[in-house]
């Protein structure tokens, strides 16, 4: 069975639009019950940034190559999964901090990438990766949108194939309500879940 790894970053939780977006998302994926899902909840962990002290000792742990360390349990679950769904509203044109803290944490030279010949190439096991976002406005193919931009810069920099973006925008546009916004993203949302 499958590992499939759900990153969700929704900070207002069931009140989040993306949320909605994720979960249904979600259960199209699972329907056929072939992955193990397992959830990891962002707002429920102590992520630190890499600041002094916490810098220091990932850098010596990482020079003494004692990569098994509890501090990269974020790196070796993002790097064995199988599949990887990452749920994350569009803020202030990119990500919210807490998904880059998150990043910042599960980017371990060793286990998610590595030095490959004359570069770096990413060593994570995942075929695919998709990201679920909602928009207050529109920016979809526009120079503003950093946070899908971002993502999938990401996720080739970690070795993962084929990147998708479901989204939903103008949500606070009022130029439809944003229930039905939404509703309508589904079709997006059933396009990348048929081929996920």
């Amino acid at each position: 069975m499958e590992k499939l790894l759900f990153i969700d970053c929704c900070i207002r939780r069931d009140e989040s639009r993306t949320k909605k977006l994720a979960d249904y998302f979600m259960e199209k994926v699972t329907a056929d019950k072939k992955y193990e899902v397992e959830t990891l909840c962002l707002m429920d962990e102590p992520l630190s940034c890499l600041t002094e002290g916490f810098f220091r000792q990932r850098e010596e742990l990482i020079e003494k190559k004692e990569l098994n360390h509890p501090r990269f349990r974020y790196a070796h679950q993002f790097a064995e999964a199988d599949k990887i769904v990452i749920a994350a509203p569009l803020w202030d044109l990119s990500i919210p901090a807490l998904l880059k803290v998150y990043i910042e944490n599960l980017c371990v030279n060793g286990i998610t990438f590595g030095y490959v010949g004359q570069g770096l190439g990413g060593l994570c096991k995942a075929s695919n990766m998709v990201f679920i976002t909602t928009r207050g406005t529109f920016y979809e193919n526009t120079d503003m949108e950093m946070g899908s931009r971002y993502m999938e810069a990401m996720s080739r920099f970690w070795g993962i194939d084929e990147y998708d973006c479901v989204y939903a925008e103008g949500l606070d546009a009022r130029l439809e309500p944003p229930e039905i916004i939404l509703e309508k993203s589904k079709t997006l949302a059933d396009t990348v879940a048929n081929k996920f």
